[in-house]
């Protein structure tokens, strides 16, 4: 059967992914919320590890489900002939192509960009690499974790004087996975343009670089290396996150004398307003560690969202630093339909959280959850390579559709 209408801005793109884990999954799930057609080749001999991580079942492992919503599945034993050759099929009817599988990988396959142009001759191709596809490094394999410490960001992360600690979330794969996407877009204007594909070559290593760029530049300018100093802040004190007892945390950041005297009322602290190791922004600055242990014996017996909802309305910017569960029933997101329901075939519907961004006057719809192993074989083979019944039943049988 045809698939509903995509809608949205991309709505008529159709995207193939050679994708595992997070990176390159995710760029085809940014896409797909933009409207394109994404379809997902898998194997049951070659999983995607994402299927197999955190669940005993690889059509409701939790990480798969959260990262691949609006995607198609279909099976191809790519270790066969036959199969790179269905593979190749599916391409030829592409207008992008993403991989971040091993190095070396596409070429042996013969999926390289040169020869997949022979097959289509203004598609788009998007490699994800830990070090891009050449160069003396390009045949190494890494994850997020070693994304963020060989950019130079890892260093950055941590409390003043201690060993830089990272942060543990894959902001490596995410970021390089947008990266690919917005690489992708701008390739799709330039093919709007001029007719031609291109080949887009992304170093997960350098996405992440690119976010270090102030810290590169203040190297160069001061001679001074910066170092990992928590939640600190050169012009501005205090400048972090106070304890709020078994509530959690509030974050909070001053900027000017009108805020400090806002934030001391606020707390009723008339002793620490005039504290003349706190006179000044240049004396808080200078004795920002005895502040902030002032300011947390302050803070410790108020609820986090109470406080941070009285400082804002005394014009302190503060906000209660949100857990998964806070985040989950945060009216605001609903209000903005951050989260959306979609499908998950067990268990019915389920929220999920969708695009960052609203596009009017035809957004795409996100309806549908990650799906099953193979769940789209009957509409990329029957419907868009035109197999008969009998022919994908031979496939089946010898393990070609796997």
């Amino acid at each position: 059967m045809p698939l509903p209408d995509r809608q949205g801005p991309l709505a008529g793109i159709r995207v193939v992914e050679l994708t595992k884990v997070w990176a390159g999954p995710y760029a085809g799930k940014l896409l797909a919320h933009l409207g394109a057609e994404v379809i997902k080749i898998e194997s049951r001999s070659n999983l995607d590890e994402m299927r197999a991580y955190g669940g005993v079942d690889i059509d409701a492992a939790p990480y798969f489900l959260s990262i691949n919503q609006e995607i198609l599945s279909v099976q191809v034993n790519m270790k066969t002939a036959e199969g790179l050759d269905l593979v190749k099929r599916m391409i030829a009817e592409a207008d992008i192509l993403i991989d971040n599988i091993r190095p070396g990988a596409m070429e042996r396959s013969g999926l390289d960009y040169e020869s997949l142009k022979a097959i289509k001759p203004d598609l788009i191709q998007c490699s994800i690499k830990m070090w891009g596809s050449d160069g003396p490094l390009g045949y190494q394999t890494g994850y997020a974790p070693c994304f963020a410490a060989l950019s130079g960001l890892t260093a950055l992360v941590g409390h003043e004087g201690e060993t830089p600690k990272g942060m543990n979330i894959r902001y490596g794969d995410s970021t390089a996975g947008a990266l690919a996407a917005l690489a992708c877009v701008a390739a799709l204007h330039h093919r709007e343009s001029t007719g031609e594909g291109q080949f887009i070559d992304l170093s997960a290593v350098e996405a992440m670089t690119s976010l270090v760029g102030d810290s590169l530049f203040a190297a160069s300018v001061t001679g001074e290396v910066p170092k990992a100093d928590g939640n600190a802040h050169p012009e501005m004190a205090p400048h972090g996150f106070y304890p709020c007892g078994e509530s959690g945390w509030t974050s909070i950041a001053v900027a000017n004398e009108a805020e400090w005297r806002a934030l001391c009322n606020t707390l009723s602290a008339p002793a620490l307003a005039t504290d003349p190791r706190f006179a000044t922004l240049a004396d808080r600055l200078t004795n920002r560690a005895e502040l902030d242990a002032e300011l947390s014996a302050l803070t410790r017996p108020h609820d986090a969202m109470d406080l941070a909802e009285k400082l804002r309305n005394a014009g302190v910017p503060a906000f209660k630093a949100m857990s998964s569960m806070d985040l989950c029933s945060d009216g605001f997101l609903w209000g903005r339909d951050a989260f959306r329901m979609v499908s998950d075939h067990r268990n019915g519907t389920r929220p999920i959280i969708g695009p960052s961004w609203r596009i009017s006057p035809a957004g795409p719809l996100v309806e549908r959850g990650a799906p099953l192993l193979g769940e789209h074989n009957g509409y990329v083979y029957r419907e868009l390579l035109g197999l008969s019944e009998s022919e994908m039943d031979d496939l089946i049988a010898r393990k070609v559709i796997d």
